[in-house]
């Protein structure tokens, strides 16, 4: 984790009136997990969308890689997004789409066309997300765990070297939202695989997380490690840890 495969610099994005990063200045580094944390409209979501080019900079710079890729265009991008999976908060699968031919999708529309390279990367993605066997199921037949695992091997199959994941944990109960983390977890060890990870689970972050970094109004407020964050007496971090709003029971 020496270099930083991910440099965002001067950051700033608007849309009409609403300005939601203010100056955003961000390293993330090879092989790492860094979390990132804050409440809603704090530019998070925002925020990983400019790193696979989805959105444009207001102003500032992002690189990827040791490429900046503000101004690129489309077709320009298409290389830098085969280095960037990303796994959206809600899986976004096509449920018209069986588990084989969504966890492909990417691949042909990277241009893979042999048929049999594609299957055997499907099959090999779906291994690493415990999903063996579940080509031939419809998204209609999954468990919202399973369609996360889904969503996650679409994410791998291009074997990207980083995965962006946008609330991972939203809508599963403890235990499956645990096993994701075991999944983001071992492709950063077993991979090599560099992980930016938003979400709200606390428990979540100090399972997965090597760097954390809090963002409030579009800012970074804070950054450190999972022990550091832990004990912060920060009056801004301090009541979102231990999800205290300071109102009294009555």
């Amino acid at each position: 984790m020496g270099e930083a495969f991910i440099r965002v610099r001067g950051l700033e994005q608007k849309f009409g009136s609403q300005h939601v990063l203010r100056g955003v200045d961000l390293e993330v580094m090879r092989g790492e997990t860094l979390v990132l944390l804050g409440g809603s409209g704090g530019g998070k979501s925002v925020l990983l969308k400019h790193l696979p080019g989805l959105l444009r900079p207001w102003k500032g710079s992002v690189e990827i890689d040791g490429e900046e890729i503000s101004h690129l265009g489309e077709r320009e991008l298409a290389p830098i997004r085969r280095k960037v999976g990303i796994m959206f908060q809600n899986g976004a699968l096509f449920d018209s789409m069986s588990v084989e031919e969504n966890v492909a999708f990417s691949l042909r529309e990277a241009g893979v066309k042999n048929d049999k390279e594609i299957a055997q990367r499907v099959g090999e993605a779906l291994d690493i997300v415990r999903l063996p066997g579940q080509q031939k199921k419809m998204p209609s037949d999954l468990s919202g765990g399973m369609r996360k695992r889904v969503a996650l091997a679409r994410a791998v199959v291009g074997r990207p070297a980083c995965v962006l994941y946008d609330e991972p944990h939203a809508g599963l109960d403890p235990i499956t939202a645990d096993s994701i983390d075991h999944l983001i977890k071992d492709l950063q060890r077993d991979l090599g695989m560099t992980n930016v990870v938003i979400t709200h689970e606390m428990r979540s972050v100090f399972h997965i997380a090597d760097r954390v970094i809090f963002l409030q109004e579009g800012r970074i407020h804070w950054t450190g490690t999972p022990e550091e964050l832990r004990v912060t007496r920060d009056p801004v971090l301090r009541p979102f840890v231990d999800g205290d709003s300071g109102e009294a029971w009555n």
